[in-house]
């Protein structure tokens, strides 16, 4: 993967109504490495994914460390809260991989995250919300805060009181849940007043009518992502309709026929090679 070519990619995520898909991979290329591992986020570049899911957590000495959980026990070989130990702790401890084998590969930070797609990749920044400030003194630090996509799922003024002019120095994609009160308003009100660069559209069902409004979300000026990774996020429209049904029309077809220009995915590789067969990516 060519270094600098982040800034395609970044001015790929600011164009709302174009018709190439951009691809994130979960946890990176999980199947093939631990989740969250730096190995996963390597894999993951090198078949040409446009983004990197990373979820934030933080050790009891203030270091931003890169695991799903908020305990330990069942991706890593430590036990107990990620936030009750040191990060020279937590570098101690070895990742599983997804049969619960412990293998060489440890939990990574922040920090070495950014570094790595560093002018390669975006990330997006999931369960990110309490980690604003820290997580921007990491991208400044290693010259990475254009790559960034922070998220949230609360609504905008509650976000505005926590943290202030301080969102209008990041990218920013509010996650609305459907099933959970997530409206059009909402959208609307992060359009207006934060600019947002996507709208991540959560739903069980797929005939919500929010969902149903991607044409509005992009004429206001934002992507509309989905998460294909299983069928309560999609409709029912995943990863495993496509790939273990061989049902891709129904799958990554139907959300891209219904407005999808980003999906998040368990398997880069599959839903790549389908986009390029229908030239919606590179």
């Amino acid at each position: 993967m060519a270094f600098g070519q982040v800034n395609r990619l970044i001015q790929q995520l600011h164009k709302p109504s174009d018709q190439k898909v951009m691809v994130a991979a979960h946890r990176g290329d999980w199947r093939n490495a631990p989740e969250n591992s730096l190995a996963a986020y390597k894999l993951a570049m090198q078949k040409g994914v446009d983004i990197i899911e990373v979820d934030l957590k933080m050790s009891s000495d203030s270091v931003l460390v890169i695991l799903h959980d908020k305990t330990l026990d069942r991706s890593t070989t430590g036990k107990g809260k990620v936030s009750a130990l040191t990060f020279e702790e937590i570098k101690k401890l070895k990742l599983k991989d997804g049969l619960g084998v412990p293998t060489e590969e440890t939990i990574p930070s922040l920090e070495e995250v950014m570094l790595l797609a560093k002018g390669k990749v975006l990330v997006n920044l999931d369960h990110s919300t309490p980690f604003f400030v820290e997580a921007i003194n990491i991208l400044n630090k290693t010259g990475t805060l254009k790559q960034a996509i922070f998220k949230s799922d609360e609504p905008y003024e509650k976000l505005f009181n926590r943290y202030g002019p301080l969102l209008s120095c990041i990218t920013f994609m509010p996650v609305i849940e459907t099933d959970y009160g997530g409206n059009q308003k909402t959208i609307d009100e992060y359009q207006k007043k934060l600019g947002a660069v996507a709208v991540e559209l959560v739903f069980s069902k797929d005939t919500t009518m929010v969902f149903r409004n991607h044409v509005l979300i992009k004429t206001k000026g934002s992507k509309v992502w989905v998460n294909s990774l299983w069928p309560d996020l999609c409709g029912g429209h995943n990863d495993d309709l496509a790939v273990l049904h061989g049902n891709l029309e129904q799958s990554w077809g139907w959300l891209i026929s219904h407005g999808a220009n980003i999906i998040q995915t368990d398997r880069p590789a599959e839903l790549l090679a389908y986009l390029r067969k229908r030239k919606l990516h590179d």
